[in-house]
């Protein structure tokens, strides 16, 4: 295979919720409906709730046929990235075209905005696993995590989560990211639980900080707390992502490719790279400070290390 560079693929990465993973990013950075105070890929610069072709979905097929040909050994095919990935209209298109084709699970994680609408329901019905976001159930805490698109309402997303959790017959994980101090307090958590329930998906997860988020302020809820909130949402299942299972990633790209595509989108230290990528932490860091010195890429310190990011 020619390795030409990725443009709407990355990783593939171990990630913590689904295994190996092919990330599918069809989206500009940073294009989204909300503006979210955790988001890992940083502050929403087009915040927009226009549906269109934002990327051409042709190119975006090719580029996966050119890596898929190969079947490597992948657990699922990722849509996420650098935006909200149902503003992209060709999405439907692409799964389609994956799954007529290729034996792989579809995965999509998707902030739930836009399910009130029936074309957007319709584009994901042949994906495996939905994972829709709701990190809050009153318009107060809404407002406050996700800074939405004027014209969105927290009622209609509800709404449309719930509508397409009856006529999906994939898996539907409902994902809660919790930010301490404003959607962990009993009030905000009983609230969610009883929307949670309302909607009745399969699992929830509950997702906390990895890496930076848009704001500074913004703090990792710890483990024991999130096993404690875990409880509120009985009797449904409730995950809280934690270290994958190490495995040896078998699809045979240039290991500077897949770093630049995996920090294009959010930052990452070292040790996150080695692992995710499966590869020596060694040989990556070298990477990355060659990347430095040729001004490609740039670091920031936080308290749990140094981050690399593609300039």
């Amino acid at each position: 295979m020619n390795h030409t560079p990725l443009k709407y693929c990355f990783g593939p990465v171990q990630s913590r919720r689904l295994g190996v993973s092919l990330g599918v990013d069809v989206m500009p950075h940073k294009t989204c409906t909300l503006n979210c105070v955790y988001c890992e890929c940083g502050k929403t610069t087009v915040l927009t709730d226009d549906i269109k072709e934002y990327v051409p979905t042709e190119d975006v097929i090719k580029e996966l046929d050119a890596l898929l040909r190969a079947n490597p050994a992948l657990d699922v095919i990722t849509f996420s990235g650098s935006g909200e990935p149902t503003l992209h209209s060709g999405i439907g298109t692409i799964i389609d075209h994956i799954k007529s084709n290729y034996r792989y699970t579809i995965a999509v994680l998707t902030n739930g905005t836009l399910l009130w609408k029936r074309e957007v329901r319709e584009r994901l019905y042949h994906a495996d696993i939905v994972i829709p976001s709701l990190d809050a159930a009153t318009e107060h805490a809404f407002k406050k995590i996700c800074r939405p698109h004027k014209h969105l309402s927290l009622q209609k997303i509800i709404d449309g989560i719930a509508r397409f959790r009856k006529e999906f017959t994939g898996l539907l994980i409902l994902e809660i990211f919790i930010v301490p101090g404003i959607n962990d307090s009993a009030t905000e958590l009983d609230a969610l639980a009883k929307v949670a329930r309302s909607i009745h998906p399969h699992r929830i997860q509950l997702n906390y900080l990895d890496r930076p988020g848009t704001e500074e302020w913004v703090q990792r809820a710890s483990m024991e707390t999130l096993k404690q909130y875990a409880s509120v949402f009985a009797p449904l299942p409730v995950d809280i992502p934690g270290t994958p299972e190490y495995r040896l990633l078998e699809l045979k790209l240039p290991l500077k490719e897949m770093i630049l595509s995996t920090i294009e989108r959010r930052p990452s230290i070292v040790d996150d790279l080695a692992y995710s990528l499966g590869k020596d932490k060694l040989v990556v860091q070298q990477i990355l400070d060659d990347m430095v010195k040729q001004g490609v890429v740039e670091y920031f310190d936080e308290a749990r290390g140094r981050f690399y990011k593609k300039i």
